[in-house]
């Protein structure tokens, strides 16, 4: 899809992506093979969120758009907002409602509209691109890059900051790829560190592909000015080794002690979920746990607490990358210099997803409404720590009531224009359609 003035739209299957071409700054959407000849009804919201994601990440155009919005059979009043395991994806697969949901807001629904819709996960240790093709594959849908903010996402902005960064977690390199495409210069991992000095860590030794990824250099001239957890950690037992060493030390510099214990570098975490819901039937303990544990460990051995910064939810950065990103989608789209009026929230854990959601409605513009499905975290029956919106079963529930709380806004917006209307017949205005790209716009375009 290419619109008017701005870059074409790449279209690439998701059976044949090669991530190394994928992390090339060109928009692309990664689509299901079945697709690539006939656009299927998601691509427009794909294409879209790719372009409007690469006009904020470029300062030359972040407050450009085309001079004429492109006809968009995409509504912008509303959106949808997506966490992904425990609501769309559960174990690898895809929960059963999930696939069905994403086709109501690609148009099966009683409205005939298309809604737009966006991912923000904690989850990370991947680029956003490989998270892309691998939603792709598990719900056989288009999908964009542009759609996906992971909880290290934001932190593509620190690379500007600091220069070499140990980064932890994930499957074997990708931390460091990922790190190295948000524009960090000097990346260390753990197993850089465990093959200078192998007896760094007593109970972990390096496989013979560990050794032969990790790089070798000299640490003895090596200052480490920042520690980033994009993902959680494959062997607790050795990361927070290398990590206290890394809090304890002069300056960042392996193999000394501070004797104030405040001079190591700074610490930050991609999310703060002490738990999340994977394929076993409890929960599993997440990155916010090893944080917990780091903080205790930190405060047992020197006497002091320890100063961390999280990203992800429940943080606000996230919520606010989020909202730029829809605002700039419906100012390209619609010419609309604001974000869509309501953005529905769904998630599945009452700390994070809806914690945050609550909390950032407080200071924005336009309204974020939680919903919470039981198909993940939060346990049905039990009362929630953070009080949602609205409670449902699933993602399904999820979407078809936020469309029909939408139209029941309609029906009332309506009844309220026919009593201040007097003479004549109102004309029939629809509200879940988009924005007409005309100076005189639709006077319910403006309610709230």
């Amino acid at each position: 899809m290419a619109l008017p003035g701005r870059p074409k739209v790449r279209r690439v299957s998701s059976h044949d992506a090669q991530l190394n071409a994928l992390n090339l700054r060109s928009p692309t959407v990664i689509v299901p093979p079945q697709y690539l000849m006939a656009p299927s009804d998601a691509n427009e919201t794909a294409a879209a969120m790719e372009l409007a994601r690469h006009e904020i990440e470029d300062d030359a155009t972040a407050d450009s758009s085309p001079l004429t919005p492109p006809t968009s059979t995409v509504t912008d009043k509303f959106a949808f907002a997506f966490d992904i395991d425990g609501v769309l994806i559960r174990g690898g697969r895809p929960i059963p409602e999930a696939i069905e949901a994403m086709q109501v807001l690609n148009g099966k629904n009683d409205y005939g509209i298309k809604i737009p819709y966006i991912f923000v996960t904690n989850g990370g240790g991947k680029t956003e691109e490989e998270r892309c093709v691998q939603l792709s594959k598990q719900m056989d849908i288009e999908i964009s890059p542009g759609q996906f903010i992971c909880g290290h996402t934001p932190m593509r902005e620190m690379a500007a900051k600091y220069t070499t960064v140990l980064v932890i977690g994930g499957e074997g390199e990708k931390c460091r790829q990922v790190a190295e495409g948000y524009g960090f210069k000097d990346v260390v991992t753990p197993g850089d560190i465990i093959k200078h000095d192998p007896d760094t860590t007593p109970f972990r030794k390096l496989t013979e592909e560990e050794h032969q990824n990790s790089r070798k250099r000299d640490f003895e001239n090596t200052t480490i000015e920042a520690i980033f957890v994009f993902a959680d950690s494959r062997d607790w037992a050795g990361d927070q080794q290398i990590i206290l060493d890394l809090l304890m030390s002069k300056g960042g510099k392996l193999g000394t002690r501070s004797e104030t214990f405040d001079e190591g570098p700074p610490i930050f975490f991609s999310h703060n979920d002490i738990v999340w819901s994977a394929s076993h039937d409890l929960t599993r303990l997440g990155m916010g746990a090893l944080r917990l544990s780091l903080e205790a460990m930190f405060k047992a051995v020197t006497g002091k607490d320890l100063v961390t910064t999280a990203y992800g939810k429940p943080q606000i950065g996230t919520f606010e990358f989020a909202t730029r990103l829809l605002k700039q989608w419906r100012k390209a789209t619609h010419g609309i210099n604001e974000p869509p009026e309501t953005v529905y929230f769904v998630g599945d854990t009452p700390e994070s997803d809806i914690r945050g959601t609550n909390e950032y409605n407080k200071h924005t513009d336009n309204r974020w409404y939680s919903i919470l499905v039981e198909t993940g975290v939060y346990q049905p029956g039990t009362t929630p720590k953070f009080t949602p919106s609205a409670t449902v079963p699933n993602v399904l529930d999820a979407v078809l009531h936020g469309i029909e709380r939408e139209n029941q806004r309609q029906q009332k917006l309506k009844f309220q224009q026919e009593l201040n209307t007097t003479g004549g017949k109102l004309q029939e205005f629809a509200l879940l359609s988009p924005s007409p790209n005309t100076e005189k716009s639709n006077p319910l375009d403006a309610a709230v």
